[in-house]
């Protein structure tokens, strides 16, 4: 180990020849005096360089940092040796110090590329961070836009005083490079270290690697479309067309054909996010109901039971789900920035579009009301348009599921894609809502103990819509014994596995309450009040939609980079 070096400003100059002729040594603010006379700050510096009292890494940064800022039709971009990489995790434990970081937060990760043959097999480590993509999902989809890419770098920035906590940034990005922190109640990333390297100095995972195996790099942006339409990224990646990442991975080595993340055939279940789990359910049944009882109206001539008790539990619903959402929020005192991203993200639709179905079916309540009290004024006037509310309302509720199904098709996962989103969120509105206007229908009407032919209509879109759904799921299941690890059998090995106790819940509930309930009311084959097995099909089919929605979430496979850690 080399001796320390002390700081230039403290070496002692050359005696001076009145020194000389005293022989008395000076006094240490003399002597300080006198080198720093004796030579200029430029030369301090050479003499410090030339005696290697620099970091040893100082030599490189001219190698690892561009020494010019980016043009038009460029940008900043990681560059990673993959020939280098050695796995140390220097750069994860330098990320975390420089940017003070929680015990569990990371905004860089080391993986594990595995494959080859018996004969010949294939290793190779690889550190990841944020891409800062050509197009970053994590900022189209943010619905309070707390992201930002600077137009000069191209660097991705999360601005944390405009973050709401909402975390769909997290499901956006398809390399898990935005991480929400729990006790901060807000999501951070990677920004490059972008204060550093405006400053011409290395980022902490630059400058920390031992092997010199991360590098900024200047890219063509045009070069960066064209990797990506060639899908040349990262094997066992996820593909690159979505965002367009811009970091490039190299390497002199031939990578072989089976080269997959070291935890492949690795399942387990994801985070549940229950608040979104309460709210996607109950605002379907909420807008099921209403949408559901103006087309019995409309269909019919008379609603089922009272018009006005319709609206309102659809109203009570509707407000109890948007409630469960803001327990989702780590900040939800800023929920009102969420239409600043109603351009290109599909959260701040479905906010505006809730919302809305909310407000007009107020609204379409009040003015049914209106004209029950005594001597009210121009009942001539309201009417008419109290049933156009009506309409706009159910309407807005439709747009708001079609919102929902959207807020997750525009993540790009497969498992999330449109048709079986689609099924299940529209599913869930029929099956809950036509069960809850009979529901709603028995007790606010005069009882009876036979159905008439709207109930029976009902009973069999409650049937019908169950057998749909129950189908899809056991389609799904079966994708189990698949040869390939699709996507499709990750979720049902799941769904069998870790979580089989709400698998089999979810079947079980929906099963009862969906086909057998409904069998036997539509035979007649239960005697008494009809208002007390409709009640248990009701909590039983909400039960089981419930469970539905967990599996949505956490049967789903997290989207990242291979062989992290999680």
């Amino acid at each position: 180990m080399s001796a320390s070096i002390p700081h230039p400003s403290l070496v002692p100059a050359a005696p001076s020849p009145v020194e000389k002729k005293r022989k008395l040594p000076l006094l240490p603010v003399a002597a300080l005096l006198d080198a720093q006379r004796s030579l200029t700050a430029v030369e301090r510096f050479s003499r410090v360089h030339d005696d290697d009292a620099l970091p040893r890494q100082a030599k490189y940064y001219r190698d690892l940092v561009p020494l010019e800022r980016p043009r038009p039709g460029q940008q900043y971009a990681f560059e990673v040796d993959l020939d280098r990489c050695s796995g140390c995790k220097a750069c994860v434990a330098a990320c975390h110090s420089l940017n003070g970081l929680d015990e569990t937060e990371m905004f860089r990760t080391v993986g594990l590329l595995h494959g080859g043959t018996p004969v010949a097999p294939a290793q190779q480590t690889v550190t990841t961070s944020c891409h800062h993509c050509l197009e970053p999902a994590c900022m189209l989809g943010c619905p309070v836009q707390a992201y930002e890419k600077d137009p000069v770098t191209g660097i991705v920035k999360h601005l944390d005083d405009q973050c709401i906590g909402c975390q769909y940034c997290t499901l956006m990005c398809p390399y898990d490079a935005p991480k929400y922190n729990k006790d901060k109640g807000i999501v951070r990333k990677c920004d490059m270290c972008s204060d550093r390297l405006s400053h011409g100095e290395a980022p902490a995972c630059v400058q920390a690697c031992p092997t010199s195996a991360i590098a900024i790099r200047i890219v063509e942006q045009a070069t960066v479309v064209e990797t990506a339409e060639a899908g040349a990224f990262l094997p066992g990646a996820p593909a690159p067309e979505h965002t367009l990442p811009t970091t490039v991975y190299k390497s002199k080595k031939a990578m072989p054909a089976n080269l997959l993340p070291a935890d492949f055939y690795a399942t387990s279940p994801e985070h549940g996010h229950p608040p979104l789990v309460i709210m996607l359910t109950v605002t379907q049944f909420a807008i099921g109901a209403f949408g559901l009882s103006v087309l019995v109206d409309r269909l019919a001539g008379s609603p089922v039971g009272n018009g006005l008790a319709q609206a309102l539990t659809a109203i009570v619903l509707a407000l109890l789900a948007l409630g469960a959402s803001i327990f989702h929020l780590g900040r939800p005192l800023g929920m009102w920035r969420a239409f600043l991203g109603l351009k290109t993200s599909w959260m701040s639709r479905e906010i505006l579009a809730l919302g809305l179905f909310v407000k007009l079916a107020v609204l379409s309540a009040a003015l049914s009301a209106a004209p029950l009290l005594p001597e009210f004024p121009g009942k001539e006037l309201i009417v008419p348009y109290a049933d156009h509310v009506q309409v706009a309302a159910a309407l807005a509720g439709v747009l708001g599921i079609f919102c929902s199904v959207m807020v997750y098709v525009a993540t790009g996962r497969a498992q999330w894609s449109a048709t079986p989103t689609g099924l299940k969120f529209f599913g869930t509105a029929l099956v809950l809502g036509a069960s809850s206007v009979l529901l709603v229908g028995l007790f606010s009407s005069p009882p009876s103990l036979g159905l008439d032919h709207i109930a029976e209509a009902l009973l069999c879109v409650v049937l019908g819509a169950t057998g749909v759904k129950l189908l899809l799921d056991l389609a799904l299941l079966r994708k189990h014994k698949d040869r390939q690890l699709s996507i499709e059998k990750r979720m049902a090995r799941v769904m069998l596995g870790d979580l089989r106790a709400i698998t089999g819940l979810r079947l079980l509930l929906s099963l009862l309450g969906g086909l057998l309930l409904p069998a036997l009311l539509l035979g007649s084959k239960l005697d008494g009040d009809p208002r007390v097995p409709v009640a248990v099909m009701v909590l039983l089919l909400l039960g089981g939609e419930l469970a539905e929605r967990a599996l949505f979430f956490r049967a789903a496979p997290a989207s990242r980079m291979p062989g992290g850690l999680r």
